[in-house]
């Protein structure tokens, strides 16, 4: 039984119909797949001009001569309450809802309808595909984060359970834990990898040091597909050679869709099935192919939600052999995330930041930027952007959340500030450590 395919469905997401679109899609000759993107984002934008009143009062115009001219969203634009933002007929209940990390210092809560969210399924199926993955039969060795209150943790321990997954927990990078990371590898069959990179970096630098390769240990490994973090050169290759198997790159934002995913002939494609990517400079004009500029997305399906020229706070480069269909991407500046380095000799992931953030992030926008930084070993500060400072209430809670995702006896300070120092991208880094790590 297709029991991911079936969950889907029973939670009201039209896959098959989402499958049938995107095959009739990539079928276009490229003459129709050019005037039917064209065609996609002038309608989104129609929609959600007569059905948004929010994004009507952003935008501000009915109608466009060109589409350069269509003004670019921002993540800041998009911290006011759900409610304001959801399109006519659409409600909490009856559409896919989820918050960013905050990666970007900028989260915020987000919607899809249901149709929308079965075609984000129905392109990361079709990508993982490519190398003969399947999520409903195949095994994955899962690299995530996992709640650690009792409720959040059993229920993505059973989720896992029927989708095929075990997960690695990436709090504890320590060679105890990646011991006992072995020892699993080596009594199930896994078939893929997936999940953050820099965990599995530490993973791999672990079988590095021990003179191991995975694939012998784990004869049923194909493929190690990871996100959410940049991938560099050097960790690739590393990554390939403990691993034995291809390392392949994705890029996706949870409020838009996968958005690059390498394929076998080596190159970072992006999707260009329910997306439109542009690279703009800083005063919103288009880039050509091969220029360095800001990641603008329209998601050309979400209709209960506009991200219509929605700035991501990334910077990229689309290469020169890019075209409509299949713009490739080249490089991708941003998403690294440091490793913490704590006083116990633990060592956690960057992404550890994103379960810990949940906490300070809220549907009434009260905290607009954040970021992390670790001094020393034991010494964390929050600063935030926030008209009020934070309660004795909220501290303690964020202080109680980082000891749980961390270790006990942590310092945790916080400091208000009117903004936040961004870098020459102008995108803050949301986890910044200071203390050298000597592995």
């Amino acid at each position: 039984m297709n029991i991911f395919n079936f969950s889907l469905r029973l939670n009201g997401f039209p896959l098959e119909k989402a499958r049938e679109e995107l095959a009739a899609i990539q079928e276009k000759n490229d003459r129709d797949y050019d005037a039917h993107i064209h065609d996609k984002r002038q309608a989104i934008f129609q929609y959600h001009i007569e059905h948004n009143p929010y994004y009507k009062s952003l935008v501000k115009t009915s109608s466009y001569n060109d589409w350069n001219t269509i003004p670019v969203m921002t993540k800041r634009d998009l911290q006011l309450p759900l409610n304001d933002r959801l399109t006519k007929g659409f409600i909490s209940k009856n559409v896919y809802v989820n918050k960013t990390s905050g990666s970007s210092g900028d989260p915020f809560i987000f919607a899809k309808d249901k149709y929308c969210h079965a075609l984000t399924w129905a392109v990361i199926q079709n990508r993982f595909g490519w190398y003969g993955l399947d999520f409903n039969t195949s095994k994955q060795a899962r690299f995530y984060g996992i709640p650690l209150d009792k409720k959040g943790y059993y229920k993505e321990r059973l989720k896992d359970s029927l989708t095929k997954r075990y997960r690695f927990s990436v709090f504890d990078l320590s060679d105890a834990a990646f011991e006992k990371h072995l020892n699993k590898f080596k009594s199930t069959a896994f078939d893929y990898i997936n999940g953050y990179t820099s965990p599995i970096v530490q993973f791999a630098k672990f079988l590095n040091r021990k003179q191991l390769n995975l694939k012998t240990i784990c004869p049923t490994l194909k493929a190690c597909v990871v996100t959410s973090e940049m991938l560099f050169h050097n960790d690739k290759l590393l990554m390939e050679s403990s691993f034995g198997v291809p390392v392949i790159n994705e890029y996706g934002a949870s409020e838009l869709d996968l958005i690059a995913f390498q394929n076998p002939d080596n190159d970072w494609q992006v999707n260009s099935e329910t997306l439109f990517v542009e690279i703009l400079d800083k005063d919103d004009n288009p880039l050509p192919y091969g220029e360095e500029g800001r990641v603008v997305i329209t998601s050309l399906y979400n209709k209960a939600h506009p991200f219509i020229r929605y700035d991501i706070g990334d910077i990229a480069i689309l290469s020169k052999q890019s075209t409509l269909r299949t713009p490739l991407l080249e490089k991708l500046v941003g998403r690294t995330n440091d490793i913490a380095v704590l006083p116990s000799g633990k060592r956690a992931a960057g992404l550890t930041f994103y379960y810990i953030t949940k906490s300070i992030i809220e549907d009434d926008g009260k905290v607009k930027e954040f970021v992390i930084e670790q001094l020393d070993k034991h010494h964390f500060k929050i600063i935030y952007v926030c008209n009020d400072p934070l309660s004795e209430e909220k501290i303690k809670a964020i202080t109680k959340e980082m000891e749980t995702y961390l270790e006990s006896g942590l310092t945790i300070s916080f400091e208000k500030q009117d903004h936040l120092k961004r870098s020459k991208s102008g995108k803050l880094k949301q986890f910044t450590s200071y203390v050298t790590d000597e592995r």
